[in-house]
């Protein structure tokens, strides 16, 4: 789940793959192989080399030399040993759903599997603590994880005292973690969601050499920023529809804003002083 990660109480298709993945020294395309195996961990068994290279959109030889990396002697040996450690699972009956329940089913699949990481809540804790010590505390989302961003930033600004949203590309984006790192800020926190735009990657490198510690949530352990991330939380995404949908990587968003909470000795203070003040404006309607 992080740098360090432990699967351990995590018995889905795509844990047991991570698990596989650990270990090795992954090229950037065999990364890529694995990202999509575990988005797809339990079709991937039953995949040809063809159609896994299609799939995660490389060559069919760089599937085979993946399979090699891992210590096969090709793939078929990689496809007859995931047959044994990640076998396909009872799918629920689906036939009569249209396509989008289809994509609700999947995304409860998804928050499953989120759960049974959370097994383990260690990573998390101290992802927590590392945020909360942090001051102030830049949080990163361009593009698709914009909205993921906005909302951490939108709840943790009211119990973290300097919370700064980044959700703006550019020239600048590299001179606002200057900022943050002057202010005296420890950690950055970022979300990535695909598709992964370079920008992020590159700022994560850029936070990481300027000595912040970077805490990220990502679609999978395997995704383009892994990295440049100390430490990594991974929810995947739905990809029924012709849009991503990001319901796994929002709560755990929230889970991580618990976390922090949590190592906050004013958090519940705070949020007291909010809700008087809220009420003294009449700021919401009952």
């Amino acid at each position: 789940m992080s740098a360090d990660r432990n699967t351990t109480g995590t018995d889905s298709p795509a844990a047991r793959l991570q698990t596989l993945f650990e270990g090795h020294r992954l090229t950037p395309t065999q990364r890529r192989i694995a990202h999509s195996m575990v988005r797809r961990a339990a079709d991937v068994p039953f995949l040809s080399s063809v159609e896994l290279a299609e799939l995660a959109g490389v060559s069919q030889p760089s599937v085979t030399r993946f399979a090699v990396a891992l210590g096969f002697d090709g793939y078929p040996a990689l496809r007859r040993h995931l047959r044994e450690v990640a076998p396909a699972e009872p799918a629920p009956d689906t036939g009569a759903y249209n396509e989008y329940q289809q994509a609700v089913e999947a995304e409860i699949e998804n928050l499953r599997h989120l759960a049974e990481v959370l097994a383990d809540p260690r990573p998390v804790q101290r992802a927590g603590r590392v945020l909360a010590a942090s001051r102030p505390l830049p949080v990163l989302g361009l593009r698709a994880a914009a909205a993921q961003a906005y909302g951490f930033s939108y709840f943790a600004a009211k119990v973290h005292p300097d919370v700064r949203l980044l959700d703006e590309g550019g020239t600048m984006l590299q001179d606002r973690i200057d900022a943050a790192v002057r202010a005296g800020a420890s950690a950055l926190l970022c979300f990535a969601l695909p598709r992964h735009p370079r920008e992020v990657v590159d700022a994560l490198v850029h936070a990481k050499e300027s000595g912040l510690t970077t805490v990220t949530v990502a679609d999978s352990a395997f995704a383009p920023v892994a990295r440049a991330s100390d430490l990594l939380l991974p929810a995947a995404v739905g990809t029924g529809l012709a849009f991503d949908t990001a319901c796994a990587p929002m709560l755990l968003g929230r889970v991580l804003l618990e976390a922090m909470c949590d190592d906050l000795p004013d958090a519940q203070a705070r949020l007291e002083e909010f809700d008087a003040r809220a009420a003294a404006r009449g700021l919401f309607v009952e």
